[in-house]
């Protein structure tokens, strides 16, 4: 069961991507992890990618792609994964089926979490973030169980990111939005997207989520 899950930022995919994980106990493959994890094991991609990132250069594209097959190949990826964060270009996209061709593996399914740009805004702007661990709450919709507490590491250390502030979040989807419809439009050519109504609560927006994989 090969899965990417998509959504603009604020649209609740970190949250469904855990549930996800969580009941089907496959791999939850996350750009930012496979760095972190090819840099500290330096292997080849992972010390080219530390190059470009230690003088604040962008990674380039081969190099991302060769770290996302290091990745894929990997025993704990036999019974499936989640990728999360890759593809974010029509170009990466295009990396990905060749990257599985040579793995002979395929997407089984594309879950896109799709919510309204406006009512994104006001998700994003109530948003904040456990600094230890990097889990996601909001001030209206998504709480820590105990405030001033993070529910998944114990943590007290909370910040907003600056690109969730109001005055850059209609920037900031204008963006993603243009770059994923190329992607979006790629796996609906393919009968691979499976969008999902992600203005409800996390449990029927995850019920739907399950429907489909439980479907694959």
């Amino acid at each position: 069961m090969n899965l990417v899950i998509m959504g603009l930022p604020g649209a609740g995919k970190g949250t469904q991507a855990e549930r996800i994980i969580d009941a089907y106990g496959i791999p939850h493959i996350s750009t930012g992890d496979m760095f972190r994890d090819a840099m500290k094991n330096e292997t080849a991609m992972g010390l080219e990618a530390k190059s470009y990132i230690d003088k604040g250069a962008l990674v380039p594209d081969e190099v991302t792609n060769g770290i996302v097959k290091e990745r894929l190949a990997q025993p704990d990826t036999k019974s499936g994964f989640l990728l999360d964060g890759f593809p974010r270009t029509i170009d990466q996209t295009n990396a990905l089926e060749e990257i599985l061709k040579s793995l002979d593996k395929k997407i089984d399914a594309v879950i896109n979490i799709h919510v309204e740009a406006d009512i994104l805004v006001d998700r994003l702007a109530g948003r904040f973030i456990c600094r230890d661990c990097g889990a996601t709450y909001h001030k209206v919709n998504n709480k820590p169980k105990v405030e001033g507490t993070c529910d998944r590491c114990g943590g007290h250390d909370f910040y907003q990111r600056e690109d969730d502030k109001p005055e850059t979040v209609k920037n900031r989807l204008s963006v993603n939005i243009t770059g994923s419809q190329p992607i979006l439009e790629f796996y609906e050519d393919q009968k691979l997207l499976q969008t999902i109504d992600g203005n409800r609560e996390i449990d029927a927006v995850f019920a739907d989520v399950k429907s489909i994989i439980d479907s694959i």
